[in-house]
């Protein structure tokens, strides 16, 4: 039998490492100052800059019909991307981490192409595809198809720089759960959809919702390739971001804040959103689902 003194040292043994008070206090500080100095004082300044000439200016800048276009287009387009790379996720997450197949790193890698290239080199891409002088130019001048400069080259550019983030948070999530209720499911006689639907969905769904909220944000505010293939036409093909650019190109610094403004409740939301879904993920029912 162990003595008392040998259980004290296995106790203090497994006991995990702390730091200091004093750093673990100098640690916080550091990290509420960062946050301070580049979240919070752009964001207060933006807000300080949109409100400068008082709340009529403020809403009048947001009621301009420039201002209504480029926000029915933001949502447009965030309405359009979304649902089409939430298919996308979810079909690559489960091929990749359910199957094995010939491509499948391949598939992969690509998956990862828009975190690799800048956006606006995707937006040139576009242009030398579908553009006047492009590849595909001509085809489409003759069937009275316009793509470049116009919205369907906008929804295009953001569905390429958005496409990663549902399945990239899908996969890790779909590996680690492994194949052993699939196979359980497929063994009492399951259909394929059956197995998807209630098996191997409600098990990725809080990483879904991640992915979605992460998506939706970047479409809301893509800039680069938008912004080559959008070619800047006021009420007709620019985005909230694209629209803050030339309101502050033009010197309407409060206008251009007060539309930015718009983008800032926008990423509250959104993160609003993910720290729910993080807070819901590690309820005692998520973790007991996960543990079955």
């Amino acid at each position: 039998m162990q003595t008392a003194s040998q259980l004290a040292r296995e106790a203090r043994a497994v006991r995990p490492v702390t730091e200091p008070p004093i750093v673990r206090a100098a640690l916080t500080l550091l990290a509420i100052a960062f946050l301070a100095f580049f979240l919070m004082v752009p964001l207060a300044a933006v807000f300080a800059q949109a409100l400068e000439k008082g709340i009529g200016a403020y809403l009048a800048a947001i009621r301009e019909p420039d201002a209504w276009a480029a926000m029915r287009l933001t949502l447009l387009t965030a309405a359009i991307a979304v649902p089409v790379n939430v298919v996308f996720g979810l079909v690559a997450a489960w091929t990749i981490a359910k199957f094995e197949f010939r491509g499948k790193n391949l598939l992969a890698t690509l998956i990862d192409l828009p975190f690799a290239v800048s956006p606006v080199i995707a937006g040139v891409v576009f242009v030398l595809l579908f553009g006047r002088r492009g590849f595909l130019g001509p085809w489409l001048m003759a069937h009275d198809v316009k793509i470049i400069f116009a919205v369907p080259g906008v929804v295009l550019a953001t569905l390429f720089v958005t496409f990663p983030f549902v399945a990239r948070e899908l996969i890790p999530l779909m590996q680690a759960s492994g194949t052993d209720d699939e196979e359980a499911a497929r063994s009492l006689g399951a259909s394929g959809w059956q197995i998807f639907s209630r098996v191997t969905l409600p098990a990725a769904k809080w990483g879904l919702l991640y992915g979605v909220i992460l998506c939706n944000a970047r479409a809301m505010g893509e800039f680069g390739a938008v912004s080559v293939v959008s070619g800047h036409i006021r009420g007709l093909t620019n985005t909230l971001p694209l629209h803050v650019e030339i309101l502050y190109n033009e010197y309407n610094f409060q206008a251009a804040f007060a539309v930015a403004s718009l983008l800032s409740f926008l990423a509250f939301g959104t993160l609003i959103a993910k720290g729910w879904i993080e807070w819901r993920s590690r309820t005692p029912e998520s973790a007991r689902h996960e543990m079955r």
